[in-house]
């Protein structure tokens, strides 16, 4: 695209301004300009994938693909057409199970959490759930033994093995009125899943013990239903909508916690187009700096029309100089970006040390620690705006220098 002339005037312009080695003031703050623009993106980028990621494989480690209820009342976990319908060939597993707002109280502490009655083998179905629970706190999974969330088990002082009592909102009838239904339970074992809301909120107890302190006899409120393949939970969910009556509701796991999911895409999206805004602001750096070097330049650009440099061939020089500090800068944005990302755990711990602040708090973001995952498509995304923005920023000037008269630029 180049001649070799055009590269060889570009790169001395560019790097011996007026001390012969150093690369000129505004070559330096071009190229920061475009690297620290880089870097930013991929950083940002990085860190909404692996929240997105994280949060992904939380939700769906913790429920399965796709949930089926019945609206306004509990189902019954021995209908036999609703179980026939849901095992079809692409569904890998069904469990019944329970899920109510309870309260839990201990030596006078009292929170509101999230209680999941479930069977004991569908913990082999949440793999990240299970992983996050000892071998000996799943044995003791029975009767009154219950698996309480880390954090939970932190704010109320709760170690395994202590009593606990549960109070139901639905509680007994009496001649006095409605009496919350209490009962007390043994603490199996405490879990550390990850994600601050369920280490927060959510206890787990044996289906069956469910059952019995909220009154349901064999029936549920969910039936959790786990698939060969979770990408197929949107069309299974569709086709199981059509086969079930309208008393069943049917989510996928998109649906069951929708919110977060378009929250979170929202965010990635407004972030890239400040971020975007950033490299463009760095690009008209660049046009600035193209324009002080043509001022500077002018009568050398004068003397090269005299020798018969081309109009074209000035303007390729000056592209070339747009296009040379945008690769740089890219480059050097990538490198840095990258290194961040990778270890960006420990420059949270470094930072927070110094500020002795906590810069991301599980409380705020869900999760309890920084993620970051980077991603081949977000570095191409940022190397393609940021070549594309130097170039487009160079346009201006290099037309310009190429449309000087040789004889007006020897006058200067």
């Amino acid at each position: 695209m180049f001649s070799p002339f055009e590269r060889k005037v570009a790169l001395r312009y560019l790097f011996s301004s007026k001390k012969e080695g150093f690369v000129s003031f505004f070559a330096i703050f071009s190229f920061l300009g475009i690297a620290l623009g880089v870097a930013t993106l991929i950083i940002v980028m990085s860190v909404m994938n692996g929240f997105r990621a994280n949060l992904l494989t939380a939700i769906i480690g913790m429920r399965g693909h796709v949930l089926v209820m019945q609206k306004n009342q509990p189902i019954e976990s021995t209908n036999t057409t609703l179980m026939h319908t849901i095992h079809e060939e692409s569904i890998e597993s069904a469990y019944p199970m329970i899920e109510k707002q309870s309260i839990i109280s201990f030596r006078g502490q009292t929170k509101g959490v999230m209680l999941q009655g479930i069977e004991p083998s569908a913990f082999s179905k949440r793999e990240p759930l299970r992983k996050s629970i000892d071998h000996e706190s799943l044995k003791n999974f029975k009767n009154d033994g219950v698996l309480l969330g880390s954090r939970l088990a932190m704010e109320l002082g709760i170690r395994t093995g202590d009593r606990f009592s549960m109070i139901t909102p639905e509680g007994n009838q009496t001649a006095f009125g409605t009496i919350p239904r209490q009962k007390s339970f043994r603490v199996a074992g405490i879990f550390h899943y990850g994600m601050h809301i369920y280490d927060k909120s959510f206890i787990f107890m044996p289906l069956d013990t469910a059952q019995n302190l909220y009154k349901m006899g064999d029936k549920v409120t969910h039936i959790d239903i786990f698939l060969k393949d979770v990408l197929q939970a949107s069309l299974v969910a569709q086709n199981l909508s059509k086969q079930l009556n309208d008393k069943y509701l049917v989510l996928d796991w998109k649906h069951q916690d929708q919110a977060i999911f378009h929250t979170v895409e929202v965010e990635r999206n407004v972030m890239l187009l400040i971020l975007t805004l950033l490299i463009i602001i760095a690009g008209f750096n660049i046009t600035s700096s193209l324009i002080m070097m043509v001022k500077d330049k002018t009568r050398a650009i004068g003397i090269l029309k005299t020798f018969g440099a081309t109009q074209k061939q000035i303007t390729h020089i000056f592209v070339s100089i747009g296009l040379i500090i945008g690769f740089v800068g890219t480059f050097l944005g990538v490198g840095l970006g990258s290194i961040f990302v990778i270890h960006i755990e420990n420059i949270q711990h470094f930072i927070e040390y110094l500020i002795q602040t906590e810069l991301f708090s599980a409380e705020a973001y869900f999760l309890s620690k920084l993620p970051a995952v980077l991603s081949i498509k977000d570095i191409l995304f940022a190397c393609t705006i940021s070549t594309s923005l130097s170039l487009l920023a160079s346009f201006f000037p290099a037309r310009r220098a190429g449309s000087l008269n040789p004889v007006e630029a020897l006058k200067e």
